[in-house]
């Protein structure tokens, strides 16, 4: 590992920073590594209830059982070996650490935390002052079944160990030459939390100890878009020492997957979750396959007059005025790459809206804009706006530092992503301003940055910021915490995605199209899990928020990093709203409950004594979020002189909501064949199709709905279908 750029960003990052790493939540174990043992729970819910009035659910890690070598201390943790899924850690002591060492392997999913250990035994350790019981009969030498804090747990050893109980909460586990390994697990919910009937445990404990060791070598992740079906097919293997695994699926994996449907029953075993209820499959792999929905870079212009109830909007006014103001709009509040790239992609997202208004001196005064803004940054000539590649880690950097993005690594997916969908609208306009020997280069090493596609590299690590097993993202780089890592915006990284996509169909990269339609329709997939729940699967009972606003490792809450106002807890996972956030609508009574619930919780935020400042923020999302299901009520809810979002402007979100109410709300039931498509369908059954070419020759476009676009070379194409 020490020759591989550091996979910082990850469920397990805090073993690269820390030499007391805090808990680090496997799902549905959590570990903790420490010079004095190997600690492995089951973490169990707890309801947190909140100054907000409402509840957060947290699943801490307490240690139950505490497992270490009695031949040798151990060293400090160190990561030994990443899978895709899996990693290896390795608490070689300082001395001999060729001869001693005791390494654990541990994935996603696994019930099983599998223990190599060399020379010697392993002692096993169980929390003072804690009721336990042992729950096995103990006829079988080599099986310990234990009952502490609430869980069930047991511990196999190889043919030939056995156990010796050395004292009321010590036991030593006598390991046979040349097999110094062991398993520890956790047992599923089935065999109950109060007292466990003997002929279930004793099947249970049967099952386990036949797949005990089957420690995992590697696991990998490969995925697949076929444009024909826009369909994003993942596959999942594990490469094993021997035998057969039990493999957890979460939610995501196993909702309407028909493919593993079966095979999960014939198990019957699952563990309830942070994530939902993780089920137990047999197998040295699976497949998932999930819808990619498809975007368009911009959207046709509309009726330059705008009617809403009773207010009419001129949306060329708010055009010109906004053309006008885009200096100092772009440079708001901060001047590191969060803000600056959240900038660049307001602007370009108000150049599309002028571009298609017919304002095309506004257009190209914005791309001026644009490119200076960009070249400043990219060309290093500039003292205190410049971006750093560091070999020490494999990564970019930029100054001046906004939210720990350098000391930490925080973030690198929101503000680049940022920087990426802005270059790829300028590369649209100005491919060789765009090209990888001009100002296109920066990009690459931008997008390299939190998506490399290769494994084992020495400049990046393989997908910095993305869990392919979790299907998101995760946004502290050290992952430090009590409740491990976390990502706040799962909107933010949507856009970063999109913006890979459309950045390689200007470059003609299928490679990374593929990749970047992967991590878009995976990460939505989760999204609609994990943030916002909307199969009902995940959210505890006691949890009565509509949404998760911050996901954590080992919690989930509503509220954000830097106030626990309603109205930017819920924008949060919004912004920014551009043509690529049609995914937002794929249930339009989620769409209502979640902005409904802002009524309540604005006025306990109120009777607590705290006002938003100011009163209306975010107005202008909030709008656009309820106009794609109901475009008439975002537009009556929008004001057009109230408060607006600094990565959006006024007439880009007036242009968005008049779409909508001439087009229809987004229908997703419908694919394309390319990337870059979308269908839009009023209530009268009216369609419009769009797609966009990148490409330099013209493109047939097939749609799932029969409908066929003729698309000519960087052009965007809509025709509507009338019912």
């Amino acid at each position: 590992m020490a020759n591989q750029a550091a996979p910082t960003n990850q469920w397990y990052s805090s073993i690269l920073f820390s030499d007391r790493p805090e808990a680090i939540f496997v799902q549905p174990l959590a570990v903790k590594f420490s010079t004095t043992g190997f600690e492995l729970s089951r973490p169990l819910k707890t309801v947190i209830p909140t100054e907000r009035r409402d509840v957060e659910i947290h699943y801490p890690h307490l240690a139950a059982l505490t497992l270490k070598p009695t031949a040798f201390k151990l060293g400090t943790a160190k990561l030994a070996q990443r899978g895709d899924w899996s990693v290896k850690v390795s608490q070689a002591p300082e001395i001999n650490p060729e001869k001693n060492d005791f390494q654990v392997t541990l994935a996603h999913g696994s019930p099983f935390a599998s223990i190599d250990i060399s020379p010697g035994d392993l002692q096993l350790s169980l929390p003072a002052n804690t009721p336990w019981q042992r729950i096995d009969d103990g006829h079988d030498p080599e099986v310990l079944a234990l009952q502490v804090l609430g869980a069930n747990y047991a511990v196999f050893l190889p043919p030939g160990g056995h156990w010796e109980n050395t004292n009321p909460r010590d036991w030593i586990a006598h390991l046979p030459a040349e097999k110094g390994f062991a398993a520890a697990a956790a047992l599923p919910d089935e065999v109950g939390s109060g007292s466990v009937s003997p002929h279930q445990l004793q099947a249970v404990l049967s099952t386990f100890k036949a797949h005990a060791f089957a420690f995992i070598a590697d696991t990998r992740v490969d995925w697949h878009y076929e444009p024909k079906t826009s369909q994003v097919s993942t596959q999942f293997n594990a490469t094993l020492r021997e035998g057969i695994p039990l493999l957890g699926l979460y939610p995501h994996q196993w909702f309407n997957n028909p493919k593993v449907s079966q095979s999960l029953e014939d198990t019957g075993m699952s563990y309830q979750t942070l994530r939902g209820k993780i089920r137990l499959l047999a197998a040295k792999g699976f497949a998932t396959e999930t819808t990619y929905t498809g975007f368009v870079p911009y959207w046709p212009g509309v009726n330059n007059t705008v009617k809403a109830g009773e207010k009419t909007y001129e949306l060329n006014e708010l055009l010109n005025k906004d053309i006008a103001k885009a200096r100092p709009m772009m440079l708001e509040i901060g001047t590191g790459p969060y803000w600056q790239g959240k900038g660049l992609q307001r602007i370009t997202q108000l150049m599309n809206v002028a571009e298609q208004q017919g304002d095309l001196a506004g257009r190209d005064k914005l791309m001026k804009l644009l490119k200076e803004r960009v070249q400043k940054w990219f060309s290093a000539q500039d003292s205190k706006n410049y971006f750093v590649y560091d070999k020490g880690l494999g990564t970019v950097v930029a100054y001046p530092e906004e939210y720990f993005a350098v000391q930490q690594m925080n973030d690198h997916h929101f503000h680049y992503g940022y920087w990426i969908r802005a270059m790829a609208d300028i590369a649209l306009r100005d491919p060789a301003w765009a090209s990888d020997d001009q100002w296109g280069g920066m990009v690459n090493l931008l997008i390299k940055d939190i998506a490399t596609a290769e494994r084992g590299r020495a400049d990046f690590p393989f997908l910095r910021n993305f869990d392919p097993y979790e299907g998101h993202s995760w946004a502290s780089g050290v992952g430090l915490g009590p409740f491990g890592n976390n990502q706040e915006s799962s909107s933010e990284a949507v856009n970063a995605w999109a913006g890979l996509i459309q950045w390689a169909e200007v470059k003609a990269n299928p490679r990374l199209r593929d990749l970047g339609v992967y991590l878009y329709a995976t990460e939505v997939n989760a999204i609609n899990h994990y943030w916002f729940d909307i199969h009902h699967q995940v959210f505890a009972p006691e949890y009565k928020n509509a949404e998760v606003s911050m996901l954590f490792g080992g919690k989930y809450a509503h509220n954000t990093w830097w106030i626990d106002e309603p109205r930017q807890i819920h924008g949060i996972n919004l912004l920014p709203i551009t043509t690529a956030s049609n995914y937002l609508a794929t249930d339009p009574s989620f769409v209502n409950r979640n902005l409904s619930a802002l009524v309540p919780e604005m006025k306990i935020y109120a009777d607590r004594g705290k006002h938003a400042q100011p009163e209306d923020i975010w107005q202008d999302i909030f709008a656009e979020y309820q106009a794609y299901v109901d475009p008439q009520a975002g537009l009556a809810r929008w004001d057009r002189w109230g408060s607006f979002e600094l990565g959006d402007t006024r007439s880009h979100a007036l242009h968005l909501m008049q779409w909508l109410q001439e087009h229809g709300t987004p229908d997703l039931s419908v694919t394309a064949d390319t990337p870059l498509f979308s269908v839009f369908r009023l209530a009268n059954g009216q369609k419009t199709h769009l797609a966009y070419n990148a490409s330099s020759s013209p493109l047939r476009v097939h749609f799932s709905d029969g409908m066929v676009l003729e698309v000519p070379a960087h052009e965007l194409k809509s025709r509507v279908e009338k019912p």
